[in-house]
C-alpha cells in the first residue's frame, strides 16, 4: 500500500511545476504583447503572497496588477513605463528585484562588504596562527623540567 502511494507520488512530481495563475480571460490577443506582459508580470511581486510574482499568484490583487500591466501595454506604453507606473502606485517593494539606485546601495552593497570582511577576517586569523606557531612562547623552567621528566 505504502509502496503504491510512493510510486504514485513519484509519477506526479513532474506535473507539479509552477502554477500559472493567468486566467484565459486576461490573455492578450497579440502574442507579442502577451509575451511582454508575462515578462513584466514575472518581475512584479504579489503584495499579498510576497514571495510570488503576480504571474504565479491567484490573489485578487495579483489579478488586478496583471490587468493593469496588460492595459498599459495595450495603450502602447514601453516596458519601463509600465514598471514605473506600478512602482509609483505600490512602491519599490512591488519589484522582485530592486533597482540599483542610491537608496538601495546598502541593499546591494552589504553582501559584498560582508564577503570582503569575512575574507579579511580569515586572512588575519590564518596569519595570526602562523605567527604563533613560528614564534612560540618559551617554556618556563618548571615546564622544561616536567617535559624532561616525561621524555625519560
Amino acid at each position: 500500500m505504502a509502496g503504491t502511494m510512493l510510486v504514485a507520488l513519484m509519477l506526479a512530481l513532474p506535473t507539479l511545476g509552477p502554477a500559472w495563475a493567468v486566467n484565459p480571460d486576461e490573455v492578450l490577443a497579440d502574442p507579442a504583447l502577451e509575451a511582454r506582459a508575462r515578462a513584466l508580470s514575472a518581475q512584479l511581486r504579489c503584495m499579498v503572497c510576497q514571495n510570488q510574482s503576480i504571474d504565479d499568484s491567484n490573489a485578487e490583487l495579483a489579478k488586478d496588477l496583471r490587468l493593469i500591466v496588460r492595459e498599459r501595454l495595450a495603450r502602447g506604453d514601453a516596458d519601463t513605463a509600465v514598471i514605473d507606473y506600478v512602482v509609483s502606485r505600490y512602491g519599490e517593494f512591488v519589484l522582485l528585484k530592486p533597482r540599483f539606485e542610491a537608496k538601495t546601495l546598502i541593499l546591494w552593497g552589504t553582501p559584498v562588504l560582508l564577503l570582503v570582511a569575512g575574507a579579511a577576517a580569515m586572512l588575519l586569523a590564518a596569519r595570526g596562527r602562523r605567527q604563533s606557531r613560528v614564534a612560540g612562547v618559551p617554556l618556563s623552567a618548571e615546564e622544561e623540567a616536567r617535559l624532561d621528566q616525561l621524555l625519560k
